[in-house]
């Protein structure tokens, strides 16, 4: 079975192609009591900056039995504003203490003029913001001595100066910079809803070996005069239409470390971990129980 690359990233324990869940505060005390069995967890970066506390040390106890992979919301990698220095800073920090086998970002802007959105606003799909882009994950990547992937985001606007298209652009960054892809395949079915695509086309363009995990979410619909909008909202289980795109997308690469990825609303524990199974079902990976 393929794992994230313990060797490449000093993990303290690699993540294997199977599905694990977004381990959130309101399940931490359960989780530690319980020690569910499933292979590996993430985290949202931020969460952990802080040097001491409670959260820094449910991460150090999680992180004995689990891969752990580190997801971040709020580096704004595509942003014009200079990199946080303090952010990046923190970041290592983090990594360097918990070792994970995977860390990963955004295809997204969030500031300008040091004015932060509460969002993951999409990139302009053109030569010159894939040339930024790339040379700030490059950035990103020098300071933490170490590769990251970038996940697409799901968007609700296109732009006029767009000259390629959203997978052609995630492609050629990856080429570009050296990092990874983390495929939100419900980011996908969403975007390409809300645009007129065809999601499975845009799957197939991707290079297999760039994808190294894969995200699986609820989404939400809003109907009004000007017909349905898709809204990644992850307040959902995941929908049909999104676990059979997952079949087609694990048909073509092969199984792939998959998250469950719920952030509010949050469900039962053990639901989080049944949907783990559905996808573990689905990408014919066995029951991979924590050692």
């Amino acid at each position: 079975m393929a794992t994230a690359s313990a060797s490449m990233t000093g993990a303290a324990h690699p993540i294997p192609a199977g599905a694990g869940i977004g381990l959130r505060a309101p399940h931490h005390r359960e989780f530690l009591e319980r020690q569910p069995g499933i292979p590996w967890v993430e985290v949202h970066s931020e969460n952990f900056f802080a040097e001491g506390g409670r959260q820094i040390d449910v991460l150090d106890a999680v992180r004995r039995n689990y891969g752990i992979s580190l997801h971040g919301v709020g580096l704004s990698i595509g942003s014009t504003d200079a990199l946080s220095g303090q952010h990046l800073k923190s970041l290592k920090r983090l990594v360097d203490r918990i070792r994970p086998a995977l860390v990963s970002e955004h295809l997204s802007w969030s500031s300008v003029g040091d004015v932060f959105s509460n969002d993951l606003l999409p990139m302009p799909h053109t030569g010159e913001a894939l040339t930024h882009f790339s040379t700030r994950v490059s950035q990103v990547q020098d300071f933490l001595q170490r590769q990251i992937l970038i996940e697409n985001v799901s968007s609700y606007l296109r732009f006029p100066e767009d000259s390629v298209t959203e997978w052609q652009f995630l492609a050629e960054l990856a080429r570009r910079s050296g990092c990874g892809i983390l495929l939100d395949v419900n980011n996908v079915y969403v975007s390409a809803q809300n645009h007129g695509y065809d999601a499975d086309a845009y799957i197939a363009a991707l290079p297999i070996a760039l994808i190294q995990e894969i995200h699986l979410a609820g989404h939400t619909a809003v109907d009004d005069d000007d017909g349905r909008l898709l809204i990644d909202t992850h307040d959902a289980p995941v929908a049909d239409p999104v676990w059979d795109l997952y079949r087609r997308t694990i048909a073509r690469t092969g199984p792939l470390p998959t998250l469950i990825e719920w952030d509010s609303q949050l469900p039962a524990l053990d639901r989080l971990v049944a949907e783990a199974r559905h996808a573990d079902a689905i990408a014919g990976v066995p029951d991979v129980r924590v050692a």
